[in-house]
């Protein structure tokens, strides 16, 4: 059987590339299609050949890739994928518009719907100048939605990564999705008993991920913060921090895991769908500080693997903190537990069997 693994773009290191890395390396053989690739800045995939649509032509595409939103969908719908039995899409936006020749299966693991099209508001917050042109890029939008509602038709069965996402699936795409969590790859990550005098937060700095909650709440405590990443958000959080808050950007993968390894706690401000770093934290041995809603609710055991904090706010935040600093930490117990729950090997026997289900024409199972 002849296998297409698509992404969206590879430009960045989230969480849905992470995912999208996992099932490249399950899938060894596969060929690999995106709309754009910066091999710098995004997951390592070694010697393999990565085709790419005619947006990598264009002068700072992988730098601008979100500027070039409406150039995604006929990007995709280029791609000639007619050789191919099973196509296997990772899709938070357009990815799963591909087309697949008559006989074929498209299996999305769709981490989100549209975000940007389906919660503009919230979406391009970061965008200062957004509200200046909100009603040309409404008119844009407007017209994004109906081609994303009809090529979020064309998956044969959709993958969600928690019941929110599949509820919001459900919801606007009109499709049913199955759940299954994603998984880490625990391999990747280091494990220490002793940590470290700071605080991590990692994510991509746009509005939703509320690092402007971390910053305000470090600012009053005093105690040392590391916030690794990039993003738009990055020079206005870096004029609001205090001397106690340190910036490190974009860092390896080795990096990384030091970081989440060597950290007091990782901090998770964003109300996630589902959420791989909280869990990566886990795997590390480090509990967790996080908003108590989506998708830390499937993945923490308060008290075992980190606190919760009940409101987004800088306040909300510093008590969970103190809290935090009376819990003894058994830091083996929180590596099992993630490892446990979240490996790879669970996720991989739950989604073969869907796949090999969906091989056969057996979707009724699933509905």
């Amino acid at each position: 059987m002849k296998i297409a693994l698509v992404h969206d773009y590879l430009t960045q290191c989230g969480g849905a590339e992470r995912v999208f890395e996992l099932l490249c390396k399950r899938y060894p053989e596969a060929d690999i299609f995106t709309s754009v690739y910066d091999r710098e800045q995004t997951i390592d995939l070694g010697s393999r050949v990565v085709n790419t649509t005619f947006l990598q032509n264009i002068p700072g595409a992988a730098k601008y890739f979100r500027l070039m939103a409406p150039l995604y969908f006929p990007a995709f719908r280029s791609l000639d994928l007619e050789a191919y039995d099973l196509i296997i899409s990772s899709s938070t936006s357009f990815a799963k518009a591909v087309r697949k020749r008559p006989g074929a299966r498209h299996v999305c693991f769709c981490h989100n719907v549209t975000r940007f099209l389906w919660d503009t508001e919230t979406y391009l917050r970061e965008y200062g100048d957004y509200r200046y042109f909100a009603p040309i890029i409404e008119q844009i939008f407007d017209m994004m939605r109906r081609v994303d509602l009809t090529y979020a038709q064309e998956p044969d069965l959709y993958i969600a990564n928690s019941s929110v996402v599949a509820r919001r699936i459900q919801s606007i795409y009109g499709k049913r999705a199955i759940v299954i969590n994603y998984p880490i790859d625990t391999g990747k990550f280091l494990f220490s008993n002793s940590k470290d005098d700071y605080y991590l937060a990692s994510a991509r700095m746009i509005s939703y991920k509320r690092l402007d909650i971390i910053v305000e709440a470090f600012n009053w405590l005093g105690w040392r913060l590391l916030i690794s990443g990039n993003g738009p958000e990055r020079e206005r959080l870096k004029s609001k921090a205090l001397s106690n808050i340190e910036f490190v950007g974009h860092v390896t993968d080795l990096q990384r895991t030091q970081l989440f390894a060597n950290a007091k706690s990782v901090i998770v401000a964003a109300l996630e769908d589902y959420g791989l770093v909280p869990v990566e934290a886990n795997a590390s041995g480090t509990p967790v500080i996080a908003f108590g809603a989506g998708g830390v609710l499937d993945t923490q055991v308060p008290g075992k693997t980190g606190v919760f904090f009940k409101r987004q706010t800088p306040e909300s935040l510093q008590t969970a903190l103190l809290e935090s600093r009376e819990i003894y930490w058994d830091y083996e117990d929180i590596r099992e537990h993630a490892v446990s729950n979240f490996s790879e090997q669970a996720f991989f026997s739950k989604v073969e069997k869907v796949i090999d289900q969906a091989c056969s024409y057996q979707l009724s199972n699933f509905n």
